[in-house]
């Protein structure tokens, strides 16, 4: 009989420590503590008695090595280098607060600087002063990463579809929003939190897992207050097609006199298209673009904690949304959700712009996106794999002529090696893989998430998971390539893979071999060798997910969704 309990081993270590033999320590010895050999450290009350910061901090840095190693983290978009000039900056900038206008006038002013640059990087429209300087018009704010940029631009819209509604005198209630069915959480939040239909356009293998063009219209109606398109889904790293979708709601207009405005989610596109894509059109100058954010924390190379929002014009954000404070001796103007927050964020941002340029950008994200190309190939010729990501796809001339239609002026002696990447279809250095399909079929025993498992297993964080239930229970695994994952480390990659689905291949042909022993005149069950192999290569976790999905699925008031990829970005 197979012996199953499920021991808390908190609860087994506290109760043996009671009978525990215990040295007697003095104020004076602080070169061992109590939580050293005496009892745990405390976890859910604050402790009575003061501790020696050293000791805690050793405590915290035990527990904290436990956690992935942020190189070898290939799931996140998340930017995880930070060298000593860098650190440097935050520390001597890491106390300072954001929402204080009056007290640090340079950090507000390299918010504003940030937002200039941005704004002029995705050709806000100018005028023309007195002097004959050109101005920009637009608006924006830095935000605790893009989640609080989506709200902001949901908010936006949502506002001036209301006020335009009240003008007319029609009815403000039932507001909807249009975005694919792989829009990424923040945008399926906004709509949730702040009372709008979600009206979620299915995605398939024919639209390249973005969303349905065609499905578009027939969602659009007077409720409408926009679109979110995504230059750069989390699934794949595709982009949706912006100035395509323009055209679309400009035929809309023209036969229903329906207005839609687009807002642009570029979290991670936003920063990596004006650098690899320059002849790809999709921001500011399509017309119907009003606002576009971004994630400085992404491919904006800060560390975690930092996006952007810019409106084009500051007259598309309504007043209703803007406060003016006095606060710590400074009248200000105000319109995000967060108050009080990190500045050093924004300082970091502006030494990037500032040290990198746009030869430092564009020398990096080629670099990603030619190992991520690189991958790509490999995985493919590995015959283990297929790829399901597209910037390893050349286009033809005539696709290319569709795709890439703005026109360029060469400012920089690196656009040779940003237009070689027009030559293939345009997206995020991102590979979305999963097993081929000979091998799906050879193999239907092999779960996929034994790979991504096995890979953990020598420290590499690679996500398996599900694509939207549009296209049923597909699993992809994801690699981000950022400019941590370097050709040696990619060379690394590629050869654990291999040896992890050659030993899953040897491991399901032992399995199969030991239950046809068994039972030599009936079938093997599939089935079983599935749930073995996965059972002991994850050490039970996969079994403890498979549980927590049942009980989602029950729970869930969207349970068509229970499989979604909700994991960070």
């Amino acid at each position: 009989m197979t012996l199953s309990k499920h021991i808390d081993a908190e609860v087994l270590e506290t109760a043996l420590l009671k009978n525990a033999v215990k040295s007697k320590l003095t104020k004076r010895e602080e070169y061992i503590s109590q939580y050293d050999s005496e009892k745990l450290v405390p976890k859910y009350e604050i402790p009575s008695h003061s501790s020696s910061g050293e000791l805690v901090y050793k405590y915290l840095s035990e527990e904290l090595t436990l956690d992935g190693n942020p190189t070898l983290n290939l799931a996140s978009f998340v930017n995880t280098s930070c060298d000593d000039t860098q650190l440097k900056l935050i520390t001597d900038n890491i106390v300072k607060n954001l929402a204080d206008n009056d007290e640090y006038p340079s950090l507000i002013d390299f918010q504003q600087r940030c937002i200039s640059i941005l704004s002029n990087l995705w050709h806000a429209p100018t005028k023309v002063d007195s002097t004959g300087k050109k101005v920009i018009n637009s608006i924006g704010t830095a935000t605790t990463g893009s989640s609080e940029a989506i709200m902001l631009a949901g908010l936006a819209l949502k506002k001036r579809w209301q006020e335009k509604r009240k003008a007319a005198g029609k009815s403000t209630e039932n507001p909807n929003i249009i975005m694919a069915s792989v829009a990424q959480v923040a945008l399926e939040k906004f709509a949730r939190y702040f009372d709008v239909e979600d009206r979620l356009i299915h995605v398939n293998e024919e639209s390249g897992h973005l969303i349905d063009i065609s499905k578009i219209k027939e969602a659009v109606d007077e409720n409408t207050i926009g679109i979110f398109v995504i230059l750069g889904s989390t699934f794949t790293g595709a982009f949706e097609p912006v100035e395509q979708i323009s055209h679309l709601l400009d035929e809309i207009e023209k036969e229903k006199g329906l207005d839609v405005r687009i807002h642009v989610d570029g979290a991670s596109g936003g920063f990596v298209a004006p650098f690899v894509y320059p002849h790809l059109k999709w921001d500011f100058q399509i017309p119907r673009v009003d606002s576009i954010n971004t994630s400085g924390h992404k491919f904006g190379l800060t560390t975690a904690g930092l996006g952007w929002v810019i409106w084009k014009d500051s007259e598309l954000l309504p007043k209703s949304l803007k406060f003016s404070l006095d606060y710590l001796g400074g009248v200000e103007e105000t319109f995000g959700l967060n108050f009080s927050r990190a500045g050093f964020p924004v300082v970091l941002q502006y030494y990037n712009f500032l040290t990198l340029g746009k030869e430092g950008y564009s020398k990096i994200f080629n670099s990603c996106i030619s190992n991520a190309r690189l991958l790509s190939n490999i995985l493919e010729k590995s015959e283990y794999f297929e790829v399901l990501s597209v910037i390893h796809k050349e286009v033809s001339d005539e696709r290319a002529a569709q795709v890439y239609t703005k026109v360029h002026h060469v400012d920089s002696k690196h656009t040779k090696e940003a237009i070689h990447n027009e030559k293939f279809e345009p997206g995020l250095p991102v590979v979305a893989f999963r097993f081929s399909k000979e091998l799906r079929e050879t193999y239907p025993e092999i779960p996929q998430g034994i790979f991504s498992t096995l890979l953990r297993n020598k420290g590499y964080i690679v996500p398996n998971y599900h694509l939207p239930p549009d296209e049923g229970e597909k699993e992809i695994l994801r690699v981000v390539v950022r400019q941590s994952l370097s050709l040696n480390l990619l060379e690394k990659l590629v050869k654990d893979s291999i040896e992890a689905v050659e030993l899953l291949i040897k491991s399901c042909k032992d399995v199969r071999d030991v239950i046809h022993a068994k039972h030599t005149t009936e079938e093997v069950d599939k089935g079983l060798v599935y749930s073995l192999l996965l059972s002991i290569s994850s050490g039970g976790v996969e079994d403890k997910k498979e549980i927590q999905h049942e009980q989602l699925k029950q729970a869930s008031v969207n349970p068509k969704h229970k499989r979604r990829y909700r994991a960070t970005c």
